[in-house]
């Protein structure tokens, strides 16, 4: 018996389906798919969250210091001329952060592995390229969704079938989170 399904793709397509997939749930929150499919994506989903909520304390907070552009109140940076030429002017600021310990950043390392980045447009700002801003997914792992499952043994997704599809028949499910 195969150890996975091969949904009728070759390997690459198949692991660029799941990884996309995988992206679209853990994003959403919820995803249409098929049956076979959404059986996949639990593997790998589940295996993720295992993992977000197994290193999600992992990590010790440092303060840094750094440098940060003065601004004035339009929020602009401040500029001084300094031997004709303009420069910014910088303030040191302390800042905390936390610096994951060894098997965290593994874990990161190999959720970024499967998880597509993920590029969030607002409505209003629609068509510029500038207000698009990235979404940490992995940031999301650990800090919304692997709280919520902190007393959980597995089962973090949940397969609904809403019946067959139109065109070819096939069952389709929702899978969420749960």
């Amino acid at each position: 018996m195969a150890k996975y399904r091969k949904l009728g793709r070759t390997s690459s397509q198949r692991k660029a389906l799941l990884r996309n997939q995988v992206t679209a749930l853990i994003y959403r929150g919820r995803i249409v798919t098929t049956e076979t499919k959404a059986k996949e994506i639990r593997k790998i989903a589940e295996g993720l969250i295992a993992m977000a909520v197994r290193e999600k304390d992992n990590y010790e907070e440092v303060t840094i210091k750094a440098k940060v552009a003065r601004k004035d109140k339009d929020g602009k940076r401040v500029k001084e001329v300094v031997d004709g030429k303009k420069r910014t002017v910088y303030d040191e600021v302390d800042k905390t952060i936390k610096r994951d310990k060894p098997s965290r950043l593994h874990a990161r390392r190999e959720m970024l592995k499967v998880l597509y980045p993920v590029k969030e447009v607002p409505a209003e700002g629609a068509g510029r390229k500038r207000n698009t801003k990235q979404v940490d997914l992995v940031a999301k792992l650990f800090d919304e969704i692997a709280p919520k499952y902190t007393g959980r043994n597995g089962g973090y997704t949940r397969i609904i079938k809403i019946g067959q599809r139109k065109g070819d028949a096939a069952m389709e499910v929702v899978i969420e989170l749960v």
